[in-house]
């Protein structure tokens, strides 16, 4: 016979049971649910391979794709024999956020950092000029963009990537943008979306 904590423990296991049931049966609802209201709460489901055509009219120079949603970057080089995927961190808000197209117009390994106007404004306390090193927000390579301000970069603080944690820039773990680096060039066309 049964004591009454093996009764209560079958009790709260057969109510897991149903409670986990219960959100099964609803899940495929709540992600249509989700699906319709354009948020994206887990990007895991939207990190996937993308073809180029729908973005970009050639691969002249190369392409980077950067999807603000999924936070993920996707390169393909001019001649197609290279398609790269890459987790990146993005802007904390829409306000910061900059979309649309742009190019890369200088590189540099291990950038200095300096916060813009709008940062001081917002974070007084932050130094107005970090070298290069492991301190820098920078992280060890830079694609320049050629709108003010914008960068891909990398970042020595990997918590960031998958998260929305950027001042607007796109951000990527150093190895990842070492190997972007690379591969793109002065001209290499960008699309934020």
């Amino acid at each position: 016979m049964p004591t009454n904590r093996q009764l209560t423990t079958r009790r709260e296991f057969t109510r897991f049971l149903l409670a986990g049931a219960g959100a099964a049966a609803a899940a495929p609802k709540l992600l249509a649910q989700e699906e319709n209201s354009g948020k994206v709460h887990r990007n895991i489901s939207s990190f996937a391979t993308q073809d180029w055509k729908p973005y970009f009219a050639d691969l002249r120079n190369g392409a980077i794709l950067s999807d603000t949603k999924s936070r993920a970057l996707h390169f393909w080089s001019e001649d197609e024999s290279v398609y790269k995927l890459y987790p990146t961190s993005v802007p904390l808000s829409p306000e910061l956020t900059r979309l649309g197209r742009t190019k890369v117009v200088r590189m540099v390994e291990g950038p200095e950092w300096r916060p813009t106007p709008s940062m001081i404004k917002r974070n007084p306390e932050w130094p107005l000029y970090v070298p290069p090193g492991p301190d820098n927000p920078l992280g060890t390579h830079a694609l320049y963009l050629s709108w003010t301000y914008y960068r891909i970069h990398g970042t020595h603080d990997t918590r960031k990537i998958g998260r929305r944690s950027s001042n607007g820039c796109i951000g990527l773990y150093n190895e990842h943008i070492a190997e972007l680096f690379g591969l793109t060039n002065v001209g290499t066309q960008v699309l934020l979306i």
